[in-house]
């Protein structure tokens, strides 16, 4: 038998099957690790097909030197899909096959925990056996003790029988008993989650219909629907309705969320419905843990996983159901070389496994809801909240007037008073202004200097460093720090200013106004421990503090029913993005926190602080109404010609060398226009061509430069996207080279 292996190694000479012998005795299936000779080296990699035969001879054939699982590590349908993921990004499958396994099980670093078994031979009497024992009660005991023909574990005979492994092994060698090794689990994810097994409760009406409507799809194991329900109407429970659906028809599921802050809250909602068939995937597992909760759901142990953008690819069986909540987050974008969209992977794995896709928001991209009126999904809506408890009264306050009336303050005098009225009824508030840190920039106000990062083409923002009176500037695109300046490096002038304000001064502004309200800040710098989201929220949710203060982490999804007050500090910070999104985005952060306040029997109050009250986006989100939104949004890119109408595609060169990122994309350029210039059709279907410098022109040290296009949707399009992925792949030594797909930035 001849195995074709992709080794373990990203480099284009290795980019292809590897033909190996399979030693007699050693048994593989496709999908299986195994350890290899590669030249001089010992690397892994994974089975790809079984043959008896190949085109080279069999004397100059390797043997595989052994396998690494007992298991197949890659099921079928994920190696289906790694191959696809390859083909589209134009990446070796090597690449692709590392997102489907941990790094620390790849590089060895977690191996699994194993434990004996003990159980009882079939056909073996144990009352029997265990009275002709009678040299050794231990042994005797033992059998009884396995006389239910179940599997035990040797550390739990322990505890009733003392050092019971001579006599489990004098029982083995009698035939009477059989053991074995298993794999188990060690300490799982937030274990400090306290639950109970609970019961569902009743469904609203509308929560009802939405099952009623995707009940028949899960039955078949097919469809696409779009969830838009306002916040608060119970999406969540829709979810467990329906994974519990698919669990018992001995289904799987998989449920996604935007950030890993969420992922506490949701894991501790389907914990208590189902237990220990819940499992995590994301990023901030240590490598123990996501070993352990990879091989729990590959070997059927977890039938439910929640998790980040990762767990997309976590190796359940029998696919049923996949929820991708508040579906409108950039974070399910990946900004990692290959490059893939968790939405789509989701659509290809249900299309490929026969699952049923469910998106989720209360404001949905304009991309989905587009789709949805098209017809690509089904839309299915929940217009009020749970039990028609009422949304929240939301008030704008043009921050001009505050200003033209004294007031300089981070928070309008609105804003103070509900604050006040809040904490004195013993309520809690949520504060939100999507920056970290304490002044936004720093600037000389003699010649106008303002000081950026050495290594990336940005301004650096002030930091106070908890626990003492210091402060330091840091790089929020590579984490660069320094000392603020005290004289400028430009003119020497000392008249040095600092501007703009985060979390940290809005935090610092609270306390200085209430000063016995405990606060709590969730951003980013506070977020850095590991299990901090847990601890903080957990912290928040049992009145330990009355205010959380937070960027955009804090803005959705989550659930707190004593939260009766959201303050907005800065609703257009992110309307002065350039990027054809930021008025969604605007509207979507806007809604999203608003909907934090009054969820239960409290009515909630909120208060939208802004230079613009007047722009459309803020008026649709006080009002709540994304239809309205959606309308003045998709007639805007109507007109414009953005997606949903166009695609924006680009080519990123990125180098260490300002001279040979320019030069490479002038290259880039000018094979694009070649192209077009070549094919007439094609070219009829490309609005802008362009070669600039990317808008911020150095991160990280790299250099970097972008061919934007501005494409028709149009099948006669197809041939200039493949163009651009292969391009894509001429990286030399100097560049590296990507090709973008409507992006979540175009930084």
């Amino acid at each position: 038998m001849i195995a074709q292996v992709i080794v373990d190694v990203v480099h284009e000479n290795v980019a292809k099957p590897f033909s190996y012998l399979v030693p007699d005795g050693l048994a593989l299936q496709v999908g299986i690790r195994v350890a290899v000779p590669l030249g001089r080296q010992k690397v892994n990699g994974v089975v790809v097909a079984l043959s008896e035969t190949c085109d080279i001879p069999p004397e100059r054939l390797r043997p595989i030197t052994r396998a690494l699982d007992p298991y197949a590590a890659v099921l079928p349908h994920m190696l289906a899909l790694a191959e696809e993921l390859a083909k589209e990004d134009h990446c070796p499958l090597s690449e692709t096959l590392r997102l489907m396994l941990p790094s620390a099980m790849r590089a060895g670093r977690a191996q699994a925990k194993k434990e004996t078994i003990a159980q009882l031979t079939a056909g073996v009497d144990a009352l029997t056996a265990a009275a002709q024992q009678k040299r050794s009660p231990k042994r005797a005991t033992l059998l009884k003790m396995l006389a239910d023909g179940n599997p035990h574990p040797v550390s739990e005979l322990a505890t009733l029988v003392t050092a019971p492994q001579e006599a489990l092994k004098q029982l083995a060698a009698q035939g009477l008993i059989d053991l074995s090794e298993c794999e188990v689990s060690r300490q799982q994810p937030y274990e400090k989650l306290s639950f109970e097994l609970g019961v569902a409760p009743t469904l609203t009406p509308e929560q009802q219909a939405a099952l009623a409507v995707m009940t028949p799809a899960l039955q078949k194991g097919e469809g696409a629907f779009l969830l838009h329900g306002v916040t608060g109407s119970g999406k969540t429970e829709v979810y467990l309705a329906m994974a519990k659906y698919v669990l018992e028809r001995g289904g799987t599921a998989i449920i996604l969320v935007p950030e890993i802050a969420l992922t506490p809250q949701m894991v501790g909602w389907f914990r208590e419905r189902f237990g220990p068939d819940t499992a995590v995937l994301h990023s901030r597992l240590t490598d123990v843990q996501r070993c352990d909760e990879w091989r729990r759901i590959r070997l059927g142990k977890a039938r439910v996983v929640v998790g980040a953008r990762s767990a997309i690819f976590a190796p359940v069986s029998h696919l049923g159901l996949i929820v991708v909540d508040e579906e409108h987050e950039q974070t399910y974008l990946s900004d990692k070389h290959p490059r893939y969209d968790a939405r789509n992977i989701a659509k290809s794995r249900c299309r490929r496994e026969g699952a049923t896709l469910l998106l989720s928001s209360a404001t949905p991209s304009i991309l989905s809801f587009a789709m949805a009126r098209r017809g690509d999904y089904t839309l299915v809506e929940m217009a009020s909240r749970v039990n028609n408890r009422p949304m929240p009264q939301v008030t704008v306050v043009d921050m001009r007037r505050e200003l033209a009336a004294g007031n300089r303050s981070i928070f309008s005098l609105l804003l103070q008073q509900k604050l006040q009225t809040c904490f004195s009824q013993g309520r809690q508030a949520m504060l939100f202004l999507n920056h970290r840190g304490y002044n936004t920039f720093v600037s000389c106000r003699n010649c106008g200097y303002v000081v950026k990062c050495p290594q990336c083409d940005v301004s650096m923002t002030l930091h106070q460093l908890e626990g003492s009176d210091q402060s330091e500037l840091r790089c929020h695109f590579c984490g660069a720090t320094m000392p603020p300046p005290s004289v400028c490096p430009e003119c020497s002038s000392h008249y040095i200013r600092f501007f703009g304000c985060g979390t940290q001064k809005v935090d610092e502004e609270l306390h200085r106004l209430f000063p016995n309200v405990k606060t709590i800040r969730m951003d980013i710098d506070t977020t850095q421990k590991r299990d901090a989201h847990y601890e903080l929220l957990t912290a928040f949710g049992q009145g330990m503090a009355q205010a959380l203060v937070g960027t955009q982490m804090i803005a959705k999804g989550l659930d707190f029913p004593n939260v009766t007050l959201v303050g907005v500090v800065a609703a257009d910070l992110t309307l002065n993005l350039p990027d054809y999104r930021a008025q969604e985005r605007t509207f979507q952060l806007i809604t999203q926190v608003a909907g934090r306040a009054g969820r239960a029997e409290t009515p909630g109050e909120v208060v939208v602080q802004t230079y613009k009250p007047e722009h459309p986006c803020i008026i649709a989100a006080a009002a709540q109404d994304y239809r309205a939104f959606f309308t003045q949004e998709f007639e805007r890119r109507r007109t414009g010609l953005y997606p949903p109408f166009t695609m924006i595609a680009r080519l990123l060169t990125e180098s260490e060398s300002c001279d040979a990122a320019e030069a490479m994309n002038n290259r880039l350029y000018d094979a694009v226009d070649a192209f077009l210039k070549a094919n007439p059709a094609q070219r009829r279907r490309v609005l802008m061509l362009r070669a600039d410098p990317a808008p911020v022109t150095k991160i990280r040290g790299k250099y970097r430069y972008h061919v934007l296009l501005k494409v028709f949707e149009h099948p006669d399009a197809q041939p200039v996207l493949q163009m651009l992925t292969e391009l894509a792949a001429v990286n030399d030594e100097q560049c590296q080279i990507y090709a973008e797909f409507n992006p979540a930035t175009l930084i």
